[in-house]
């Protein structure tokens, strides 16, 4: 006679299997839902104030020279561009005592100049031709150069008045903080690029003269200027021209 077993588990073992799954169901719903908290929670509301901005390139620039809302009390209009010669910052007036701080590079020794301007023409990516007196100067210079990355205008220019003084770009953004130029102001082509987009034809530049007193300047960042860093806003960017070569030829910074 066959003897027949029966091969269906007990209800222990029933038991034991069911009860197993549901505590994989369990640790497996519990890890999705804290991965989904840690991977998508939202950012706190005013986690950043949203009137203030910041420099993409603050590792490469020293803090006091980076972009930024500062502290800025002046009686100059909102719009008003200040240029402080002696610390190389420029400041547009936000008003409210707020302005937004750039580095500048300013006039070296014998070119720097001081008075109030206006801006008279906006150009971007603009062609140079170098001042009669600055090629006497440098007979070496080219008697023109067209607008790209290897234009010591750089990125935009602002050109102030009837004078041969602009506030401009620059392919050499490592002589920014320094007294190197033949009287311009330069700034790095994303500050520059920043700036041009906020002013128009017809905005008041005031430019202090290098030793001007503390109480001239509207503020110092000795006296109480202070770069509050925090979430940035949209800005213009400085973009390679188009409808010409640009030029590789990197040019000796003169302006």
């Amino acid at each position: 006679m066959t003897k027949s077993f029966d091969r269906r588990p007990s209800s222990r073992v029933v038991s034991a299997l069911v009860f197993v799954a549901v505590l994989l169901m369990l640790a497996m719903v519990s890890i999705a839902a804290n991965a989904q908290t840690f991977g998508y929670a939202s950012a706190q509301p005013g986690a950043y104030p949203p009137d203030e901005v910041i420099a993409s390139d603050a590792g490469a620039t020293p803090e006091r020279l980076r972009r930024a809302v500062v502290a800025f009390g002046t009686a100059e209009a909102p719009g008003t561009i200040i240029i402080d010669t002696g610390n190389t910052t420029l400041y547009y007036v936000l008003g409210q005592g707020r302005a937004i701080r750039y580095g500048v590079g300013v006039g070296r020794d014998g070119f720097t100049w001081s008075g109030v301007q206006t801006i008279s023409r906006k150009a971007e990516w603009p062609d140079w031709h170098p001042p009669s007196e600055m090629i006497a100067r440098q007979p070496y210079l080219p008697r023109f150069m067209a607008g790209g990355p290897g234009n010591p205008l750089g990125a935009r220019a602002m050109y102030l008045g009837t004078s041969q003084y602009r506030i401009h770009g620059t392919n050499d953004p490592s002589t920014i903080g320094k007294f190197v130029s033949s009287g311009c102001i330069r700034l790095t082509n994303e500050d520059v690029a920043d700036l041009f987009g906020r002013v128009d034809v017809g905005t008041k530049v005031v430019v202090l003269p290098k030793r001007a007193p503390v109480m001239a300047r509207g503020g110092d960042t000795r006296t109480g200027i202070t770069a509050r860093p925090a979430g940035a806003q949209p800005r213009p960017v400085a973009t390679t021209p188009s409808g010409r070569q640009a030029m590789s030829l990197i040019a000796p910074q003169v302006n």
